[in-house]
């Protein structure tokens, strides 16, 4: 099966409808992503198939758990989840922040190609970026685990914003250690229609 008719099938397991710009905006990151992966090694999932479900639609199915207009993916990658959500969210403000310089390249020059106008790349450790405006949201995908998420970006987080983790198993070890200053919100179980994985997101917010 082509990408495209994947990609369509994908949604529809989903339940999600998106715009025909915003379909072809995700497609074109896809090949993009493709292409500069064979040299700047941005993600070890290389299958068109799983990279639809584990990349697009895992970020997509936290659309309705954002918080607010000014959002930081942090440890964003390839742009996960931050540049699908900035696709289907133009009227966001979204920050995208990573260390590794490569990765960041390749940020900026998928922001160009795909026309993102909501969309600033950072090359930064979360610990050293000190923007003139803090975050609503604040997302993590693979930055390691919730305490070091929340240690590594309180200071970025607005005084009434959310932190959310994006996780695979439900991180009970992880939970059992919030620092004092946070609390958690809740945890929810997310499901990815048409491919057997484990999702939750965990929303926690200061005290």
């Amino acid at each position: 099966m082509q990408i495209e008719a994947l990609f369509k099938k994908a949604l529809q397991e989903n339940s999600l409808t998106l715009t025909a710009i915003a379909q072809q905006q995700l497609l074109h990151y896809l090949d993009l992503m493709q292409t500069w992966n064979r040299v700047f090694n941005l993600t070890t999932i290389t299958q068109p198939r799983d990279m639809i479900y584990l990349h697009i639609i895992d970020s997509l199915i936290v659309h309705p758990y954002l918080h607010g207009e000014r959002l930081l993916d942090v440890g964003t990658g390839a742009g996960l989840p931050g540049i699908p959500l900035a696709i289907i969210n133009p009227h966001q403000h979204w920050v995208l922040l990573d260390k590794n310089s490569k990765k960041t390249r390749f940020l900026t020059q998928a922001a160009a190609e795909l026309k993102l106008k909501n969309i600033e790349i950072i090359h930064h450790r979360s610990e050293d970026f000190h923007p003139d405006l803090c975050f609503d949201s604040i997302l993590s995908r693979a930055l390691g685990t919730i305490r070091l998420f929340i240690e590594s970006t309180c200071h970025l987080l607005r005084p009434d914003g959310l932190l959310i983790a994006m996780k695979g198993k439900y991180p009970q070890d992880e939970l059992n250690d919030i620092p004092e200053h946070f609390r958690l919100l809740d945890v929810m179980r997310l499901n990815i229609n048409g491919i057997n994985v484990e999702r939750h997101i965990v929303r926690l917010c200061h005290i």
